[in-house]
């Protein structure tokens, strides 16, 4: 089978209610965004993220073969509830500048990397 890079899986759930919203408490969550552009970035822990606003492509770099069907390009954007999984290392693809609502999932705090 596909070896471990498949655990790097990006779900997206487009327009999840408002009853979901308020239960997981995403107004409360910390919030985030950047203009359009290019961004290199690495999960250090899980994410989960509401876009308020924005579209984005995001493109994994979990995989070392040459071929780009390897790696399976997500898009999502304003209105989408996304779970960023540990580990991933990606691009993102900003078309339209983001806000979003955060959350990490992680037991122990850990600095970020930006190498």
């Amino acid at each position: 089978m596909a070896g471990e890079s498949s655990n790097l899986r990006i779900t997206v759930q487009s327009n999840p209610s408002e009853s979901q919203l308020s239960e997981l408490g995403i107004k409360s969550w910390p919030k985030w965004g950047c203009p359009p552009g290019k961004y290199e970035l690495k999960f250090d822990a899980q994410e989960t993220c509401y876009l308020v606003r924005g579209r984005v492509k995001v493109y994994p770099k979990n995989s070392d073969q040459q071929s780009p069907a390897a790696a399976e390009v997500v898009e999502f954007g304003a209105g989408d509830l996304v779970v960023l999984p540990k580990g991933l290392s990606c691009t993102w693809d900003v078309s339209i500048a983001v806000d979003k609502h955060y959350k990490f999932h992680a037991s122990s705090p850990s600095s970020s990397s930006s190498s």
